[in-house]
């Protein structure tokens, strides 16, 4: 039986570029380098960098993206950071709680949101998605 996520890994065209984004931009901790690849950690997440010259840069058409959990006090000093940076935004935040869209610079799509699921399941609870159907029978 599955336990949770163990990691993610991202396919990057410059490697020295990408750690510097997550570590000193985003804040995630260093925690290995390697020549083609790099390990980075927050609590509960274990990023791993991989160097592919053949990644295209150009983000994905589709809503697919990785989104990273912050604070309801962090996230306006955080979202100035990443404008000041000059960090492309790719979408407005349309759902419950605050988020910052957000591309790397390969071109994944990120998002910083304040709240969890259970926040998201209150806000859905009081305005259902079309279909919506909850499964609370545990």
């Amino acid at each position: 039986m599955l336990t949770g996520l163990n990691h993610l890994t991202l396919a990057v065209t410059d490697l020295n570029r990408s750690v510097a984004f997550y570590r000193d931009l985003l804040q995630l901790q260093l925690e290995a380098t390697w020549d083609t690849g790099a390990y980075l950690s927050l609590p509960g997440l274990w990023l791993c960098l991989s160097l592919d010259p053949l990644r295209e840069s150009a983000p994905a058409a589709d809503y697919t993206h990785y989104a990273f959990s912050i604070g309801a006090t962090d996230f306006p000093l955080f979202v100035e950071r990443l404008r000041s940076a000059s960090v492309r935004e790719w979408r407005d935040n349309r759902s419950e709680g605050a988020s910052f869209y957000f591309l790397d610079p390969d071109g994944h799509k990120l998002e910083a949101h304040v709240g969890d699921l259970a926040s998201r399941l209150a806000a859905c609870r009081q305005r259902p998605y079309a279909g919506m159907k909850f499964f609370d029978d545990r």
